[in-house]
C-alpha cells in the first residue's frame, strides 16, 4: 500500500493546482445562485428580498424564452446529427484512399478549423458569406442575386448548424478513422472471395463494426443539446436574427450583462444547468447500457 502511494503521489500532488482553481471557480460560485430566489439589488447584495419561485415563472411566462429553447433545440440537434453523419461519411471516403500523404494532407485540412476560436471563424464567415464573398461570387455566376445569409432569419440558424459541423467534423472524422484502423482486415479478405465488392463491404462489414463509435458519440453528445454553441452565435447574430438566432445563452447574456438582470438571467442559467446536469448523467447511463464506456 505505502509503495503504491509512494508511486502515485507525484500525479496527486500534480492534481492539487486544478482541484484548486475548480474549486474557486466552480464551486465557490454556487453561493450566488440564491440571486435567482431574490429580486436581487447591488447594493443590497445577497441580503436583497426573497422572491422565491417569482423569478422562474416570470421567465417562463415570456414569450421569448419560449422562443430561444426552440432555437437552441433545434440548432443544438441538427448540429449533432451532422456532426455525426459528416465524420462518418469522410472517414469512410477517406479510409478508401491508398496514398498515405493524400490522405494526410486531407486530414490535416479537414483537422484545422477545428484549432480555431470562433472569433477568427467569424471573421472568416463574415469575409465569405458578405455580399461580395466568394459564396455570394459563386452564385452569381448562376444568376443568383447575393444572399444575406447572417441577416435573414430563415437561413441564419442553417448557416449557423453548417458552420459548426464545418468546423468541428474534422476531429469527428479522427475518431472514426481510429475505430476503422481496429478492424480485421482479415473480415475484408474473406468477404473478397465470397466476391463482395467495396460497397457490400462498407454495409456488412464496415458500417457494423463501426456502430458502437457512432452510438458511444451520439449518446455522448445528449450532454450539449442545450448547448447551441454562445462563441459562434454571438460573434455572427445581430437583432434582426433574433427571433431565430437567439439561444438560451445569448438570452442570458443580454437579461444579465446588458439589462442588468442579474435574478431573471440567474434563473435562466440555473433551468438550463440543472436540465444539462440531468441529460449529461443519463448519456452516461446510456454510453454504459449501450456502448459499455465507462468513466472509470
Amino acid at each position: 500500500m505505502l509503495k503504491k502511494w509512494k508511486q502515485q503521489s507525484p500525479y496527486h500532488l500534480m492534481l492539487i493546482p486544478s482541484v484548486i482553481l475548480v474549486f474557486i471557480f466552480s464551486y465557490i460560485p454556487f453561493y450566488g445562485l440564491i440571486i435567482a430566489f431574490q429580486k436581487y439589488n447591488p447594493g443590497l447584495g445577497f441580503n436583497s428580498p426573497w422572491v422565491g419561485w417569482d423569478n422562474f415563472t416570470h421567465v417562463f411566462n415570456q414569450p421569448n424564452f419560449v422562443r430561444t429553447i426552440w432555437n437552441t433545440l433545434y440548432m443544438s440537434i441538427f448540429k449533432m446529427i451532422g456532426g455525426i453523419v459528416v465524420p462518418v461519411i469522410f472517414a469512410l471516403l477517406l479510409n478508401e484512399v491508398m496514398h498515405n500523404g493524400i490522405k494526410r494532407t486531407f486530414q490535416t485540412l479537414v483537422y484545422i478549423p477545428n484549432f480555431l476560436s470562433w472569433v477568427i471563424m467569424a471573421g472568416i464567415m463574415l469575409d465569405i458569406l458578405s455580399a461580395d464573398g466568394i459564396v455570394n461570387t459563386f452564385l452569381g455566376l448562376f444568376g443568383v442575386k447575393p444572399i444575406s445569409f447572417l441577416g435573414t432569419p430563415s437561413l441564419f440558424p442553417w448557416t449557423m448548424i453548417v458552420s459548426d459541423i464545418w468546423k468541428g467534423f474534422g476531429f469527428g472524422t479522427v475518431v472514426y478513422l481510429a475505430a476503422l484502423t481496429s478492424i480485421d482486415p482479415g473480415l475484408y479478405e474473406a468477404a473478397v472471395i465470397d466476391g463482395a465488392k467495396r460497397w457490400k463491404q462498407t454495409i456488412y462489414i464496415t458500417l457494423p463494426l463501426l456502430m458502437p463509435t457512432i452510438v458511444l458519440m451520439s449518446v455522448l453528445s445528449l450532454g450539449n443539446v442545450l448547448n447551441a454553441g454562445f462563441d459562434q452565435i454571438y460573434n455572427l447574430y445581430s437583432p434582426v436574427v433574433y427571433q431565430t438566432g437567439d439561444i438560451i445563452d445569448t438570452y442570458v447574456y443580454r437579461l444579465g450583462i446588458q439589462q442588468a438582470q442579474y435574478s431573471i438571467a440567474t434563473a435562466v442559467g440555473l433551468f438550463k444547468s440543472v436540465i444539462s446536469c440531468i441529460l449529461v448523467a443519463v448519456s452516461y447511463i446510456l454510453a454504459y447500457r449501450v456502448a459499455g464506456y465507462r468513466i472509470f
